[in-house]
Order: structure tokens, then C-alpha cells, then sequence
């Protein structure tokens, strides 16, 4: 039979927190998750890509989302007023969570298509009757845009400022710019300005371009109606969430276009009310950040780093700062690869496969690169004792 008295009086004996009980935290803390599941933790020398998990949260952001798994609220009321303080942070006339940099470009391109028509948005992706084209330059073409074709447009490539021109039509939905690919064929501002003579919305893909700070705003003042940044890479919130900033008339589109409406392309791109909090509070903290002192931290993690081989045989090394995306010093070594009878490839795998596990920049066939702000305190001393070992080796 229940007793009532017994149980409240089993309960008084676990620890409370936040006013909730806590259940099994002592138990939780000493588990390994990883290691139990055989998943190889390593250090990441590569940067923020997807694939290696982007960035770590700020403990600021963990411990909002901490507070928001505790209790309940009205998901639109929270947005309403996460999407009102991003906005202000950001100068943008409206702001929305979303899920990833990829969910923005999805919930952005809707919002343009179908806008707030609740026939519109109920039926996409049939956009029988609806402005149906995206204008984006043959060189920005990428892996993402299937985020945008997957609203139902059809992409018109274009290759110069008069193609543009000359593409637009009463179809023309949105005009679509990789920020990452800026200045191939028209220079950002340019194509803003485009869209503006045109009057037709613009979307700036600048997912991991965050860094410097100033590109928050720097794309919104160049006249975009839509920008979006991913959270979970150099602003170091939740990997599942993004930042969508623009006009207050789309940013309400994309609202109605995304979850929690059921009957909506982006019903599935959901954000829950942790990663809202948690990428409010790591953008609080972004803004805030002493940039130039993490600069000159990087700085001095990539001499170190670069010192660290200087006796190693026909190795010359050199401070690489990517021009747009990941715009932070990496450190970039070249050597003759018959000389040293060692091909990047070769080192990259070596050093994935050494103890600890080290990831370095992947994809590059002509150096071996070092991306350094995503080293934690001591991790620059152990990439460097490693990659001695495997270029003397």
C-alpha cells in the first residue's frame, strides 16, 4: 500500500536543487558516456566543423540550459523574447533561434516564398502559385543550398552582376550569397544592393563567419534582409542552434514557417527551450568577450607550436589566417614530401592515430594545418610534442 508519509520522508533525504529533487547526480558524475560507448574523445587542433562537434559550450550557456530543463513555459512567449534580446545584441530589426545554420537558410527561404499565407505555408513544398526561383552565383553553389531547394524553388545560377540582372523576374522569390565564397563574381555589397534595386529579398549565408564580432551586424548594415550565423561554432553556444537576423516581416514569416506550428515545411527543425537559452546566453557572452585578448592567445599558441618544429628537417611554417570563414590565426607547415618521406595525408593520420588523438585541418592536400582557438589550456604544449615526434619520425 502507498504511504505518503514514508515517501515524503524518503524524499527529504535526497538533495535538492533549483527546488527540484535531484536524482541520481552522484551516480551520473562518475560515469564515463563515452568510454562505456567506445566513442574516442580527441583534441581538436582542426576548428569548428560539424563532423568533430564544432566548439565547446560556455559553462555560462550549460548552466542556462541546465535552468531551462527544469521547468515549463509557452515555447512562442520564450521566443518572442530570446528572438527580442538576440535583436538588440545584434542591431538586427528581428532576430529567431534556429536550428543550426541550416535550419535558418530553410526557415528564411520559406518565410520568402510562402511569407505568413497559411495556405502557402501549409502546402510547401508544392509552391504552385508562389514565387518559385532563388537567383545565386554558379560560384556559390554548395552543400548547403539543399537547405534552400528543399522549400521547392528552382536555383538560377548566374555568373556576373548583369546575369543577375537580367535573371530577375516576377518568379524571383529570394537571392541567395555564400559569404564564405564573397568577393567570386559580386562582392557582398553589391549583391545587396542588387536586391535592394530589385526589391527582392537577399539572404547572406555567413554561418562561420561570426568572427570578428563586428560581422554580427556588418552584413544586416550592408542592406541583407536575412543573415544567419551558426551557434554552435566561434559563438560557442548550442551546435543544434543558429542565429536568423533581418526584417521583422520575414523573421515573422520563418516563425510561422518552423516549428512549434505543426502543419509546416520546418516542423521538424525544432528548437527547444534550453538551446534558446543557452544560445541567448552564449551570444550574451560573445559580446562580451575581450576578442583581442583571445587573438593574441591564439598568436601565442601557433609560435608555440611552430617553434616546437623548427629543427624538424625542411619544415617551414607560417601563421595562415583564413580571409572570411574562421577568420582566427591557424598555423600552416609545408614541406617536400619526397624529402621527407612523408605526405600530409600521411601526418594528418598519424596524428589521429597517435596517443592522445589529435584532429588537425582536414581537406588540405597542399600543407598540413594547425587550427588552434579550439585547443583547451595545455593542449597547444601536447599537439606540439606530438607533431615533433611525427615529423622527426
Amino acid at each position: 500500500m502507498f504511504n505518503r508519509r514514508r515517501f515524503l520522508q524518503s524524499l527529504s533525504s535526497l538533495p535538492i536543487v533549483g527546488g527540484f529533487v535531484r536524482l541520481g547526480t552522484a551516480a551520473s558524475a562518475k560515469r564515463d558516456y563515452f568510454k562505456e560507448l567506445g566513442v574516442h574523445p580527441f583534441i581538436n587542433a582542426a576548428g569548428t566543423y560539424t563532423t568533430l562537434t564544432a566548439s565547446l559550450m560556455e559553462p555560462e550557456a550549460v548552466a542556462a540550459i541546465e535552468y531551462a530543463s527544469k521547468t515549463f513555459v509557452r515555447l512562442n512567449e520564450l521566443h518572442d523574447a530570446v528572438g527580442k534580446r538576440i535583436a538588440a545584441m545584434t542591431g538586427a530589426e528581428a532576430a529567431m533561434v534556429s536550428s543550426g545554420a541550416a535550419g535558418a537558410l530553410t526557415a528564411g527561404t520559406a518565410a520568402c516564398v510562402a511569407g505568413s499565407n497559411p495556405e502557402f505555408i501549409r502546402r510547401l513544398p508544392d509552391i504552385t502559385g508562389m514565387k518559385s526561383e532563388v537567383i545565386i552565383l554558379k560560384s556559390h553553389r554548395y552543400g548547403y543550398d539543399h537547405a534552400v531547394r528543399n522549400c521547392g524553388i528552382r536555383m538560377v545560377e548566374v555568373e556576373n552582376k548583369e546575369a543577375l540582372e537580367s535573371a530577375v523576374n516576377e518568379k524571383t522569390a529570394m537571392m541567395l550569397f555564400f559569404n564564405a565564397a564573397d568577393p567570386i563574381g559580386i562582392t557582398a555589397q553589391e549583391f545587396a544592393d542588387l536586391g535592394k534595386k530589385h526589391k527582392v529579398p537577399t539572404f547572406n549565408d555567413a554561418a562561420a563567419d561570426a568572427l570578428p564580432i563586428e560581422n554580427l551586424s556588418k552584413y544586416l548594415k550592408m542592406g541583407f534582409d536575412l543573415v544567419t550565423f551558426s551557434g554552435g561554432k566561434g559563438i560557442r553556444g548550442p551546435q543544434s542552434a543558429g542565429l536568423l537576423l533581418g526584417r521583422k516581416d520575414l523573421i515573422a514569416a520563418a516563425r510561422l514557417n518552423s516549428s512549434p506550428y505543426s502543419d509546416s515545411l520546418g516542423r521538424g527543425l525544432k528548437v527547444n527551450k534550453e538551446e534558446m537559452l543557452g544560445m541567448m546566453v552564449a551570444l550574451e557572452r560573445y559580446v562580451k568577450r575581450d576578442h583581442a585578448a583571445d587573438w593574441r592567445e591564439w598568436e601565442k599558441r601557433v609560435k608555440l607550436i611552430a617553434d616546437s618544429v623548427q629543427t624538424a628537417k625542411g619544415v617551414k611554417t607560417e601563421t595562415w589566417i583564413p580571409p572570411i570563414a574562421n577568420h582566427v590565426p591557424h598555423l600552416k607547415l609545408t614541406w617536400h614530401e619526397a624529402d621527407l618521406k612523408l605526405s600530409y595525408a600521411d601526418a594528418a593520420r598519424r596524428m589521429r592515430e597517435g596517443e592522445p588523438s589529435i584532429e588537425v585541418v582536414p581537406g588540405t592536400a597542399e600543407s598540413l594545418n594547425i587550427g588552434v582557438w579550439m585547443l583547451q589550456p595545455g593542449e597547444a604544449e601536447i599537439v606540439a610534442k606530438r607533431l615533433r615526434e611525427v615529423l622527426k619520425g
